[in-house]
């Protein structure tokens, strides 16, 4: 079994550490705690083994052995199930990684599922430790900090993007090849990230009315809601961020391909001066040759034989033809 974590919680702290399913199952009925499991990445006889103990949903179940699923709050009876999608930056890579966390909350019991490196809910579980009287709350209260976890791990990835475009903004003035490429490849994970983020926010609502509606204490259920409805807003200022990057990375999008179509037609223009030179220059060249042509021939009489001044009339023609076409390419700018 890939259990992560595993641990049985009465009052807000922590009273034993199962070491196997079969155990955390007799401590909870034992002890009357919550159970916090955690589970990476776990195959389908593992997964309905949890299920069959704990009574999850089997449309639920069915959603995690098959992931790709889309962020979102869902009610089985007496349990809730939400789907997150962590992300982390890759520096190497300069690329984002999206992940997928499903949660299961009952009443007695939280079981976590992990389908990637992030979120780090190690973390989660300590900072919980550390204030048992939030934790005491109980299983709505992990979900709270295991949300709150994910937006938190949002903010170094807006920081990697932020990088990426402020290097596109760069490249597009430089001439650097490929960078409508890079454009288009960077919009695709800021879509998905923004798939990512939109859903957060009708999450967090409909968990804000599930604890209003709990039978958690008024005083915590109204500190709970003080504290969602911070990563609520949270939640929202990210969404508007990244609006913001998809509208920058269109604009380049379109900008690069101004760009690459002033690029050729510059490029046109450059040929077709060359192409000029090249003719005018050929124009200057034929003229002459035009003029020693004949004398190639086979005549039975040339001018030259019988006139002293022939070949000097002869190149004198040349030099005026070439003269004369060099003076009408050069008025108009064509050499």
């Amino acid at each position: 079994m890939p259990i992560i974590d595993n641990a049985i919680y009465v009052n807000g702290k922590c009273v034993i550490h199962p070491p196997d399913l079969s155990s955390t199952f007799e401590s909870m009925k034992e002890t009357g705690g919550m159970s916090w499991l955690g589970l990476y990445r776990p195959d389908q006889a593992e997964m309905n083994e949890v299920a069959d103990e704990l009574g999850l949903h089997e449309l639920a179940v069915e959603d995690t052995l098959a992931g790709h699923q889309r962020p979102k709050l869902e009610h089985y009876g007496d349990h809730l199930f939400a789907v997150l999608r962590p992300a982390r930056y890759l520096d190497e890579e300069e690329k984002v990684e999206f992940g997928e966390l499903h949660v299961y909350a009952g009443t007695d019991f939280v079981v976590t599922v992990r389908h990637a490196e992030s979120p780090k809910l190690a973390q989660v579980r300590h900072r919980l430790e550390l204030d048992p009287d939030l934790l005491a709350i109980g299983p709505l209260a992990i979900l709270y900090a295991v949300i709150d976890q994910v937006v938190d791990e949002y903010e170094p990835v807006f920081v990697g993007l932020e990088n990426d475009i402020d290097e596109i903004e760069d490249e597009l003035f430089s001439g650097t090849t490929n960078v409508s490429r890079r454009i288009y490849e960077l919009s695709r994970e800021v879509i998905d990230f923004q798939r990512a983020l939109a859903p957060l926010e009708e999450v967090i609502s409909g968990l804000r009315r599930d604890v209003r509606l709990s039978n958690v204490q008024e005083s915590d259920a109204l500190e709970l809601d003080r504290k969602l409805i911070d990563v609520h807003d949270h939640a929202i200022r990210m969404t508007e961020r990244i609006a913001s990057f998809r509208a920058l990375l269109t604009n380049a999008l379109s900008l690069s391909s101004t760009l690459a179509s002033q690029a050729a037609t510059e490029a046109g223009l450059a040929q077709n001066e060359q192409m000029k030179k090249i003719s005018s220059w050929a124009a200057i060249i034929f003229a002459p040759s035009l003029v020693t042509g004949i004398y190639g021939m086979n005549f039975s009489h040339m001018p030259e034989l019988d006139w002293r001044f022939g070949y000097p009339a002869a190149l004198g023609l040349m030099l005026v033809l070439a003269g004369g076409l060099f003076v009408i390419f050069k008025k108009n700018n064509w050499l």
